[in-house]
């Protein structure tokens, strides 16, 4: 999803990384366009000539997150597991620096499909250079996207795991060794 551009005339007020600042810095549970108007000093019309609702906002911002999140090196096969930890402490870094974005990507919703697109095709190639065929590569890709994102989201919200609350080292120590997937070995068996 670009962000659309404004018609000729005077000079723009409003840009891409004026509208995704002004959101960065915003409560994403909660934020609205007139927010954002209001914090860019532009009436909310202006804005609509950007982005057309809340969602393009949301998918704008999606598309920048992603951006910062996704390691410039490709993963190879003796650097996969590697990759894949740079990438979930990227997350982990970007999506708690943004006031309810770790929140809104756990949540369930549409996401920016060409922006999370470029994401899961990276990480699945990653699980196929260590092993992993097709279909597992893709199975790996929810195991570890759903387990990092919804563990990052618990973060944000608060929930009070008390004193002995998992780290995210640990936690992403012990999804790494269980990835890429594998056929179990119990499922050929009948029940």
């Amino acid at each position: 999803m670009k962000a659309r551009t404004p018609k000729p005339g005077r000079p723009a007020r409003l840009s891409r990384e004026r509208i995704v600042d002004a959101t960065l810095s915003s409560d994403l549970r909660t934020v609205t366009m007139r927010d954002i108007a209001e914090r860019l000093g532009v009436s909310h019309s202006a804005l609509y000539r950007w982005v057309g609702n809340r969602d393009e906002l949301l998918d704008l911002v999606g598309e920048v997150i992603v951006e910062r999140i996704l390691p410039t090196a490709e993963p190879t096969a003796d650097t996969w597991r590697q990759w894949l930890a740079d990438l979930a402490w990227r997350m982990h870094d970007q999506f708690l620096a943004v006031p309810g974005y770790a929140t809104h990507v756990a949540m369930p919703h549409r996401h920016n499909a060409q922006a999370f697109g470029r994401l899961r095709d990276r990480a699945v190639s990653a699980f196929r250079l260590a092993g992993a065929s097709d279909e597992l590569a893709e199975q790996s890709w929810y195991v570890f996207g759903l387990g990092v994102v919804q563990w990052l989201g618990a973060q944000q919200r608060g929930h009070d795991l008390g004193p002995d609350a998992p780290r995210f080292d640990l936690f992403l120590d012990v999804l790494l060794r269980g990835l890429p997937a594998r056929e179990p070995g119990w499922a050929a068996q009948p029940r």
